[in-house]
Formats: C-alpha cells, sequence, structure tokens
C-alpha cells in the first residue's frame, strides 16, 4: 500500500474520532452544568474543555483571555475558524482524506461521511445557541457511531482496516488520558466534598464524558471512589474507551497491518505503552501522581505516533488532507 494512502486512512479514522470526542464533552458539559455549583463562573466551568483539546492559547488569540463564555467556548469547539481541532474542521479533513481512499474503503462508507459531512456542514450555517447545541452534538454522536457500524460491517479486514483501526484507537488513547488528566485536577479531592452529592456528579460526569458511566455502575457497587474510577478508565480491558483497552487495539492493528518488523520504532513503541501500562495499577497511580502517570503515558503517545511516521508515512509529505 502507497504510504499517501495508508496516512490518509489513518487520519481519515483520527479525525473522524476527534470530532466524536469533542462533541461527547461539549454535550456532557452542557448537560451537567445545571448540576454544578452555581456560584461558579463560566470561565471555570468551560476552560477545561479547551485545556483538554489543547487549544487555551488559540482561543485566547481569537478570543481573549477573559472571553470564556458558554457561547464562545461553543462556536470555538464547533465550527473553529481558528481552532483546527473543532468538531467542523474536523469533519472536513476526515472527508477530504475519505475522499483519498475512496477506492479502499465501502460505498456505504463514503455515503455516510458525506451524510455525516452534509449534515454538519448545513447545520453550522446559522449560529449554535446554547440551548439547541446538546442536541447537535448528540446527533454527531450518532452519525459517527453510525459511520463506525457501516465500517464493521462493510470493509474488508486487511491493510487498510488496520490504518483505520489505528488511527481511531491512537486518536482515542490520547483523548481519554488528556480527559482523565484534566479532569482529575478539577477533582482532586477535598475532604469536606467526599461522598457530597458533587462529589458523585463530579466523578459522575468524568465516566460519562467517556460514555463509562453505565459499565461502571454495573460493575462496582460501592459508589464513585477514585480508585475504582481510574481502574476503570485506565486498565479496564474490557471497557471500549479505557487506555488498555485502546492500547491493545492499536497492537492488534499492528498486526493486521503486518508490514513492520518486531523492532521497528512503532512495535518498540507500543511495546512501551504496553510497559507503562503493565507496571502500574490503580492504587500505584493514585498513590505515586495521577498527573505524573498520565503524562508519561501522553510522552508514550508521542513516540508511537513518531515511530509511525518513520515507519509507514515518511516517504509521504502530506499536506492538507493528512494535516494534524
Amino acid at each position: 500500500m502507497l504510504s499517501r494512502i495508508a496516512e490518509s486512512l489513518c487520519w481519515m479514522s483520527r479525525y473522524l474520532e476527534r470530532a466524536d470526542n469533542t462533541a461527547r464533552l461539549m454535550e456532557i458539559n452542557l448537560l451537567y452544568l445545571v448540576e454544578a455549583e452555581e456560584h461558579l463562573s463560566e470561565a471555570v466551568m468551560w476552560r477545561p474543555l479547551l485545556s483538554i483539546s489543547g487549544s487555551e492559547a488559540a482561543f485566547a488569540q481569537y478570543y481573549n483571555a477573559t472571553a470564556i463564555t458558554a457561547q464562545n467556548v461553543i462556536q470555538f469547539m464547533t465550527k473553529g475558524p481558528a481552532n483546527p481541532n473543532a468538531i467542523h474542521p474536523s469533519l472536513r479533513l476526515a472527508r477530504e482524506n475519505a475522499r483519498v481512499v475512496r477506492d479502499r474503503i465501502s460505498k456505504e462508507m463514503w455515503q455516510g461521511m458525506n451524510e455525516l459531512w452534509w449534515m454538519v456542514d448545513t447545520r453550522l450555517k446559522s449560529a449554535l445557541p446554547p440551548e439547541r447545541a446538546a442536541a447537535f452534538y448528540a446527533s454527531v454522536r450518532n452519525e459517527v457511531a453510525r459511520f463506525h457500524g457501516l465500517t464493521s460491517s462493510t470493509m474488508m479486514r486487511g491493510e487498510a482496516y488496520g490504518f483505520y483501526q489505528l488511527g481511531t484507537f491512537a486518536e482515542r488513547a490520547d483523548m481519554t488520558a488528556r480527559i482523565l488528566d484534566v479532569k482529575y485536577h478539577i477533582l482532586l479531592p477535598d475532604a469536606a466534598m467526599v461522598g457530597s452529592p458533587l462529589d458523585y456528579y463530579q466523578w459522575a460526569a468524568l465516566l460519562k464524558s467517556l460514555s463509562g458511566f453505565e459499565a461502571y455502575r454495573r460493575k462496582y457497587h460501592t459508589g464513585m471512589r477514585p480508585i475504582d474510577v481510574a481502574q476503570h478508565a485506565i486498565f479496564e480491558g474490557d471497557f471500549p474507551r479505557s487506555l488498555q483497552f485502546a492500547v491493545d487495539r492499536i497492537q492488534r492493528a499492528l498486526e493486521m497491518i503486518g508490514t513492520a518488523a518486531a523492532d521497528s520504532p512503532s512495535r518498540q513503541a507500543v511495546g512501551r505503552l504496553l510497559a507503562h501500562l503493565s507496571h502500574h495499577s490503580a492504587e500505584i497511580v493514585l498513590r505515586e501522581g495521577f498527573h505524573e502517570f498520565l503524562q508519561g503515558f501522553l510522552e508514550h503517545m508521542a513516540a508511537f505516533n513518531a515511530a509511525l511516521q518513520v515507519d509507514y508515512f515518511a516517504a509521504y509529505l502530506g499536506a492538507e488532507p493528512c494535516a494534524t
């Protein structure tokens, strides 16, 4: 497979996953702000979303440091234009990369991508007020899930599917780690709040941002304990949005692609990711530092992304469609 095709397949799914994750975070923030403390400012409630996506600096340049309001963040995280990680530009790039690989994906996938793009593009030609934003984000999530379903049922298993999986789970691992890192700083234990309704709400909101609340409740019957939430979101191999699950699927995707040697940079990098997880437990993470563990994981992810470029994509100096 040409490296140009491989890179476009990978970035098609990465941009799709990025749009889905952003819509998920925005929807959860809107739906559960009503349960937050009334005295909290809009800036306090919305800044974490900018931090998770690494968009604080870009937001400050486009607006200003004191303009963190619900409406401004909704527009910035949904439409851009100064934010390349927003939903609209992410889906535009997903579609452009899908166009490059039309002969490698199914007809149903291309149609599904087109329908998703035109739905979002048409809807965002007008303003998106906060009272209508949650419904819009839910529709984005549903359409992305439909696309994944079409892919699962119509795409041949082989190299192309491997690169599709690689992009999806590399993006998911990165975003899950960022969500946990930022959210945990917000939820740093306060002895006065442990066991309170707000304490429950905050941990529940974190799990819901990962679509893991119901799965957590089915497995744990002891309430919202930080150690159980960490175990579920990081080490639970059966939870589709945990770090362990994502890294396991990255390893499987590399095996499906099967073109890199066992000692290649990408194989070594995923080995370091697996080792980082296996050398820790929820107890160790909370004792030695949640932030430090997640920063280490993100550094390993950055090294893995660089290794992919060396092993698979270096022959193609990608321009706009594959731009990060």
